[in-house]
């Protein structure tokens, strides 16, 4: 079986195109194929391989200055999803253009995926106020699935999403509100805004859905997680929508596609 991992980690990086020289020979070495972000702000990483491999270069990332405390979400396929390794250097490791949207000192209250599951069952949060779930992701991901009765917001891409939320200010002011996405990076820099934006009682889903799968399953939640590699997405059970040789690649959104968590 191979070993898939998404991970994405906060930290200030001094020098991000020594460390993509560094990590593009770590993966090569490893046999590793997929896909890695340097920024001055962070990493991303979508990896897969055999797990002695990706143990190795989680090891080495976690010898980096501020990257000992990583989260890796893992789920397993038949295939490697990824056609090649390519990683690279970006301004950001989610295009969000907001200098005061980084995550590093501070970031917004983080919601565990069992107190999500806790306040969707009740349907309001510990003070009693309605919950909102805000899905961060772009239109073509929700296709895929979404918490149920979430707000979906039209956008094809994250950096649209301020003027889309902006409007719904007024009407989420009493509501307990929850940002989430696929891995949490999007919904971490999304909550941020929102406070920075005047939102009240905002919170962001710790992990984005793939770790409330890992954790909960599918509870309110409907239909199945878009991820960005040839498994299309996940079930509930992080099992893959698409778990055989894949001899065409899939990108159904290769015309605008993000790359985020």
């Amino acid at each position: 079986m191979v070993l898939n991992i998404a991970v994405y980690h906060f930290a200030p990086i001094a020098e991000p195109t020594a460390l993509r020289e560094l990590l593009f020979e770590r993966c090569t070495q490893a046999a590793l194929r997929g896909s890695v972000l340097v920024a001055p702000e962070g990493l991303n990483l979508f990896l897969a391989g055999t797990e002695a491999g990706i143990e190795s270069v989680l090891d080495f990332v976690r010898g980096v200055p501020g990257f000992a405390e990583l989260r890796v979400k893992r789920s397993w396929s038949t295939h490697v999803p990824f056609a090649r390794l390519k990683v690279r250097c970006k301004r950001e490791i989610i295009a969000f253009r907001r200098d005061d949207c980084v995550p590093r000192a501070r970031r917004a209250p983080a919601l565990s995926p069992q107190q999500l599951r806790d306040w969707i069952e009740r349907g309001q949060d510990d003070a009693g106020r309605r919950l909102v779930l805000v899905d961060t992701r772009n239109r073509e991901e929700m296709l895929y699935g979404s918490f149920e009765n979430a707000v979906e917001l039209p956008i094809d891409n994250f950096t649209e999403l301020p003027a889309a939320l902006e409007p719904l200010k007024e009407s989420l002011a009493d509501a307990a509100v929850v940002s989430f996405c696929t891995g949490g990076i999007r919904c971490e820099k999304a909550a941020l805004w929102m406070q920075e934006a005047g939102f009240a009682n905002v919170w962001q889903l710790d992990g984005g859905i793939l770790d409330y799968f890992e954790q909960v399953g599918g509870f309110g939640y409907r239909g199945e997680c878009f991820v960005f590699d040839e498994r299309v997405a996940l079930k509930p059970d992080l099992s893959p929508r698409l778990d055989a040789e894949v001899t065409v690649p899939v990108d159904p959104l290769a015309h605008k596609r993000p790359h985020a968590a």
